[in-house]
């Protein structure tokens, strides 16, 4: 048997050996049977109902906040420019946590959040968008990693989950389901938000539940998602109190923001205008001289340098410091709006007369800052993952459009840096704190003596779950439905609450993302990181080629002096660590894509494997993931419908909206057929006749001319005679379109095509839409 064998057999017997263990726990718990009594009649019997779980005595009710992409430094609270006044009370009233850890990425951190595991033992060790068929990373929520909001939820709690949601495979994501992995079924009885990685923060895809709904209001009157979203949890949250006051409860509230696309209302960026003219390398000067005055981070730390791949702000031309200072005045703006939002909805917690006994967890992100929107930053961010960039002039023409509804925009690279602060590196870099590192700040006036403190023990995202179950005196169970629980990995928070010099709990952590990896034992940190998190295609697996690098972090709290030449034996030990690690949480194979599978990886999915597709009317809100995929296919649409005298307009089908997708739409009796490219080029090819009226059939094909089937030969049909042609490009590019849907009969979220309004619903009669791939 060689090495390799021998040590999974050793894993796996270890495994099965704690799964034989007689349970503690179990959920559900056994049914006590009929407590009453009964007799001939009535009047000899005596009435017991089914008991109902009932939640621990003096259980507090629990608020789990968590904030996209926000970077250590970011936040007023922990030094940053961006204003958080309600995080700054929260703080006041409770703890801050400065060496708190996160995976680096979106859907891992949820899943070790929601679980108390690691996310690669919850098979998420990337996210869903970019999941791959192995244990680790299939993005398939196990059942042997129960979430703590079904163990809170039959124990006796009202659950409820707000925002995003990023862990249901994109292949399920489907208006029929399956629906196990969806929030309602994994512990939630409640949730609104949005499925995937992002969405556009003006016109969102939602769900309330598992049925798709539309915004109550426009962009023009007003909404926007975020407030949205504090709006339905204190509603709901004002019902629960109403109809169960004895219940408690717990509330998931997680925001898309600070996530790209920056968006947020005006107003609020022109309180920032003129606030980041300085630049990042002085803007990171001023977070470290804030944290310092703040208290935030050891007196000894010290303040990172530049990477040498990160321009000098000095080194700019004036167009790019004016285009980047207002890229910057966004995002604070889109973070002081959050804490805005999400202090109304705390004020209402407060309100119910119960905050005293209230757990209020608050994790300022899910990771450091982002560094996907490339050097110079984007108008058209998903474009960009797919290697189209917008240049500075073409920014600099739309700056003040920056967080509109217009634009799918996000900052340059050095604001990440700037704003994870004091650390190295970025999101995606689970190699160095600056992807890692995140604030918690912790609130239970009921059981934190000398609220304002500091803590400074290790923690990790997986954490959170122990503590709440700690917190609520309830005993995690080692078997649910009769399928046996991976243990927890995260130690419990509480025993630092009133003790601020208590030693660590939590004493070894694996980090891994896209090939990027550290381990963390003891005060030591040894890591390596595997390319650059802007370079988001192509990376290649040369995992061998990587530097090591040694940090002491228990006394250089921010890993500024690799000790690798120093200690080499105590790197190879950390090494050794690792690999343990990676072998007894699923992390290999390791693999550097990021994007390579973008839109739901080659995971299963409604629309894997078909070439044919027949739609009806009213078929909306098909997520990418399982719509046909026509890019650098030839491939044919046709319509059947029934046109009225007075002659129909409107949507037959479209994919994708205002910064990618095509669209098949009639209106001013034409057919007509539009692909907007990236949000950049649009090419409309209208039938050469009209439309008549009655039973037509309307078509609509695309030959690909060789090019990988980027441009090619679009042809108009009306029954079946040729109505136009035309040369098309960018039909290669439609997977821009992966954060908004296909529609049939209408249109949903932003709009293809300027012509038209959404829903632009088509007003004849549609007897069925049929798309070929050839």
């Amino acid at each position: 048997m060689n090495r390799r064998s021998e040590r999974c057999g050793l894993l796996l017997a270890g495994f099965f050996a704690l799964h034989t263990v007689a349970a503690q726990e179990t959920l559900p718990k056994p049914d006590p049977g009929f407590q009453g009594k009964i007799g001939v009649t009535l009047e000899d019997s005596v009435p017991a109902w089914p008991a109902q779980p009932v939640a621990p005595k003096g259980a507090p009710n629990v608020v789990l906040i968590l904030l996209d992409d926000v970077g250590f430094g970011a936040s007023a609270t922990f030094g940053g420019p961006a204003a958080t006044p309600d995080l700054d009370r929260l703080a006041s009233e409770g703890l801050r946590y400065n060496r708190f850890h996160t995976t680096a990425l979106c859907s891992p951190t949820r899943a070790a959040l929601l679980t108390g595991r690691n996310h690669h033992q919850a098979g998420f060790g990337v996210v869903i968008e970019t999941a791959r068929g192995y244990p680790g990373y299939n993005g398939y929520w196990r059942k042997d990693t129960v979430s703590v909001a079904e163990v809170l939820r039959r124990n006796g709690y009202s659950t409820a989950a707000f925002g995003k949601w990023h862990n249901t495979p994109a292949g399920e994501i489907t208006p029929v389901g399956p629906y196990d992995r969806w929030p309602t079924h994994l512990g939630f009885e409640y949730f609104y938000g949005f499925q995937g990685g992002e969405t556009n923060q003006w016109e969102p895809q939602l769900y309330r539940n598992t049925e798709a709904v539309e915004p109550r209001k426009t962009p023009e009157q007003g909404y926007h998602l975020t407030a949205d979203l504090a709006d339905e949890a204190i509603g709901w949250l004002r019902k629960q109190r109403s109809l169960a006051p004895n219940k408690p409860f717990f509330l998931y509230f997680a925001t898309g923001a600070t996530h790209a696309p920056l968006h947020v209302p005006k107003e609020w960026i022109d309180k920032y205008r003129g606030r980041f003219d300085q630049g990042w390398d002085k803007l990171r000067e001023e977070i470290f001289e804030r944290q310092n005055r703040l208290g935030v981070i050891p007196a000894n730390a010290e303040l990172t340098p530049r990477p040498k791949e990160l321009p000098a702000w000095d080194s700019l031309s004036p167009d790019q410091k004016r285009l980047y200072a207002r890229q910057m005045e966004v995002y604070a703006a889109f973070l002081s709006h959050t804490d805005y939002e999400v202090g109304r909805l705390l004020g209402t917690v407060r309100q119910t007369g119960q905050w005293d006994n209230t757990l209020v967890l608050y994790v300022v992100g899910d990771n450091g800052g982002s560094a996907e929107g490339t050097l110079d930053g984007s108008i058209r961010n998903i474009a960009s993952f797919f290697g189209t960039r917008d240049d500075v002039a073409t920014q600099l023409a739309h700056i003040d459009e920056l967080g509109s509804p217009l634009h799918d925009n996000h900052y340059a690279v050095p604001w990440a840096w700037a704003t994870n602060s004091p650390f190295q590196w970025t999101k995606q870099v689970a190699s160095h704190f600056g992807g890692t590192r995140n604030p918690l700040v912790v609130s239970w006036p009921a059981r934190i003596k000398q609220p304002g403190g500091l803590r400074s023990q290790f923690h990790h995202v997986n954490d959170v779950a122990p503590t709440i179950y700690e917190a609520a005196g309830i005993t995690f169970p080692e078997t649910v439905d009769g399928v046996a629980q991976i243990p927890l990995e995260g130690k419990s928070l509480l025993y630092s609450f009133n003790d601020p010099n208590a030693p660590d709990t939590h004493t070894v952590q694996y980090f891994e993302m896209f090939g990027n990896r550290a381990v963390y034992k003891d005060g030591w940190l040894a890591g390596a990181r595997h390319g650059l998190p802007w370079e988001l295609q192509g990376r290649k697996d040369d995992f061998e080629n990587d530097r090591w690098e040694l940090y002491h972090v228990a006394e250089d709290f921010s890993q500024a002096h690799d000790l690798a030449a120093q200690y080499p034996d105590k790197l190879k030990e950390l090494q050794a660590e690792f690999d343990k690690e990676a072998w007894r949480n699923n992390v290999y194979p390791l693999s550097a894509g990021l994007l390579d599978n973008l839109r739901g990886g080659d995971g299963p999915s409604l629309a894997k494997g078909r070439s044919s597709f027949v739609y009806t009317a009213g078929s909306v809100r098909i997520p990418d993931a399982t719509a046909p995929r026509l890019e650098g296919r030839a491939h044919r649409i046709v319509a059947t419908v029934d046109i009225p005298p007075a002659g129909a307009e409107g949507v037959l089908v479209a994919h994708g909206g205002r910064f990618g997708g095509y669209s098949l739409y009639l209106k001013d009796g034409r057919l007509v057929y539009e692909t907007n490219t990236l949000g950049r080029n649009r090419h409309v090819l209208t039938s050469t006749v009209p439309v008549p009226a009655g039973r037509v059939e309307l078509g609509f094909e695309f030959q690909p001319d060789g090019n990988s089937g980027k441009s090619g030969i679009g042809r108009l049909f009306v029954n079946g005679q040729p109505a136009g042609e035309a040369h098309l490009a960018g039909i290669g590019s439609l997977r821009a379109a992966l954060t908004e849907t296909f529609d049939v009969g209408e249109e949903r979220g932003s709009v293809v095509s300027n012509a038209y309004a959404a829903p632009y619903r088509f007003t004849g009669t549609l007897e069925k839409l049929t798309v070929d791939l050839q």
